[in-house]
């Protein structure tokens, strides 16, 4: 009986070989597969990093206007100045400026006009206080103009202008009435560059003297408002 248990025994055994043999082969397998190769490993390690962002930036072309190493400005003018008591008239000129520095200049300007008529005259029809040569009212003088508030003037997207506020202030003299009077004049203008040899300037300036043409003594004020076109050389 001892002897049939141990046939019976080895029959199971032998018969359970084969499965583990499968079984042990598909832990193998499993093991394999989850272990890359060497080959597989060099290959990762050198692979380049995956691009997260591709900038794409279009690069702007950016005209640096240059005005030329010359530093003389000429140029002319024409607005409209009030006369104290003789209206407002058309006046044209010429401008001169040096540029010594960047932010100072000296300018010599001559300009004139004709006045009109007084309210006196104009009341009293033929009553004539000056004559034609009278009405020329002539003016020159010499300023000092600083330049302050330097930027850009922009003419739609892809334009842009080099600009600057500058003020003005100076001396002369005024013909006017058959008499030459001391005058002082002040203020303000506007300039931009659109080349790198023209400028154009938006200016109004006061040119005060002393005037007595009506009986009395008195400190006049001639407002002028004009459009400069100047180059430079």
């Amino acid at each position: 009986m001892e002897t049939g248990l141990r046939v019976f025994l080895l029959t199971v055994a032998l018969a359970l070989l084969p499965g583990c043999a499968t079984v042990r082969g598909w832990f193998h397998h499993s093991h394999t597969a989850a272990e890359p190769t060497e080959a597989q490993a060099i290959a990762e390690e050198n692979a380049a990093p995956p691009r997260v962002v591709d900038p794409e930036v279009s690069r702007r072309t950016i005209k640096v206007p240059r005005v030329r190493g010359r530093n003389l400005e000429v140029g002319l003018d024409y607005g409209v100045i009030s006369i104290e008591d003789f209206g407002t008239n058309p006046s044209y000129g010429l401008v001169a400026a040096y540029h010594v520095t960047e932010d100072f200049f000296f300018q010599g300007e001559w300009g004139r006009s004709t006045a009109g008529k007084t309210s006196f005259e104009t009341l009293n029809g033929g009553v004539q206080l000056l004559t034609k040569s009278e009405r020329r009212f002539t003016y020159y003088d010499l300023s000092l103009g600083y330049n302050f508030l330097p930027g850009e003037a922009y003419l739609g997207r892809g334009h842009a202008l080099t600009s600057a506020f500058y003020l003005l202030g100076g001396i002369g003299a005024t013909e006017f009435a058959g008499d030459k009077k001391f005058t002082v004049n002040f203020g303000a203008g506007y300039r931009v560059v659109p080349t790198d040899w023209l400028a154009v300037h938006i200016s109004v300036q006061d040119r005060v003297f002393n005037s007595n043409l009506l009986g009395t003594t008195k400190l006049t004020n001639n407002l002028e408002a004009r459009i400069t076109t100047t180059v430079f050389f």
